[in-house]
């Protein structure tokens, strides 16, 4: 049901890539005042699954929108974020943990496997993590109006690759407004204002106080909370993808088809059951 303009540019990412992030960092570089609240930046770069058609309609033109649809041939304009998907495996983990779909204590190994899955948690439409990157980067990975930006750039190098994304969104990029931009979109300010807006802002309004929204925000977070079975489970799925990004993995080609068989023998068992805990 979404109205879909031919000036739209949509952030596109699958789930914990880093989609909330950018959004900040943008709608600060729109703003010539005060830093955003979460609140604003819902405003200036709305969600589609937090706004009415009619609502996301009145929005001012052009519009930036945030979705993490797969490939939609409607959208011609995207800025679409890659992250290591073992670091989303994790952010993924305690963000369920957030929405109460898994316990407390509930084995990281016995999630990954459920994460793999193509009928994910949240939507079966949003398909697995290789699925939706592969299903922007193969239709859409040479197009002018198709913009790839990863998660651990964006860490490594803000300013750049918020000049990158400014640039193709037509923003004053100047290095003084990305500085500015960049400081007030920081995870500590974005951490201390989840605490002061967690019950109006859509996303984590009724959720879990003591499971922060903004966790660390870091880059190779996996490395202290993957086990190497749990590792190895991700770059069987993932691995072929991953390398094509410039993601490097630990796993040996001997292990990697050893392991997939086993992911997908845990797969099949799960798929009977992976909504009991939902």
């Amino acid at each position: 049901m979404l109205t879909v303009f031919p000036d739209d540019t949509f952030i596109v990412s699958y789930q914990k890539s880093g989609n909330t992030w950018l959004r900040f960092l943008v709608a600060n570089l729109m703003s010539s005042g005060s830093p955003v609240t979460f609140l604003e930046m819902e405003d200036r770069v709305p969600m589609i699954y937090d706004c009415s058609n009619w609502a996301l309609r009145q929005k001012r033109r052009p519009r930036v929108i945030a979705s993490h649809e797969c490939f939609d041939p409607r959208y011609s304009r995207v800025v679409y974020i890659v992250r290591d998907p073992r670091d989303v495996a994790v952010s993924s983990y305690y963000h369920h943990l957030k929405l109460r779909d898994i316990p407390d204590g509930y084995p990281m190994e016995s999630f990954v496997p459920r994460w793999l899955l193509e009928t994910q948690y949240d939507s079966p439409r949003f398909g697995s993590w290789r699925e939706h990157v592969l299903s922007w980067t193969e239709t859409r990975g040479n197009n002018p109006g198709f913009l790839l930006v990863r998660y651990e750039d964006m860490k490594q190098n803000p300013q750049r690759e918020l000049g990158r994304v400014g640039s193709f969104l037509g923003m004053d990029a100047s290095t003084e407004r990305l500085a500015q931009a960049i400081e007030s979109s920081g995870p500590e300010r974005m951490r201390e204002l989840e605490k002061q807006q967690h019950e109006l802002w859509l996303r984590t309004k009724g959720l879990r106080s003591d499971v922060p929204f903004v966790r660390k925000a870091e880059a190779g977070a996996w490395k202290s909370a993957l086990s190497e079975t749990s590792e190895q489970a991700i770059e069987a799925d993932c691995g072929a993808v991953m390398q094509s990004f410039g993601f490097e993995l630990t796993s040996t080609s001997g292990q990697i088809p050893k392991v997939k068989a086993a992911v997908k023998s845990a797969a099949a068992g799960l798929k009977t059951t992976a909504g009991a805990l939902v």
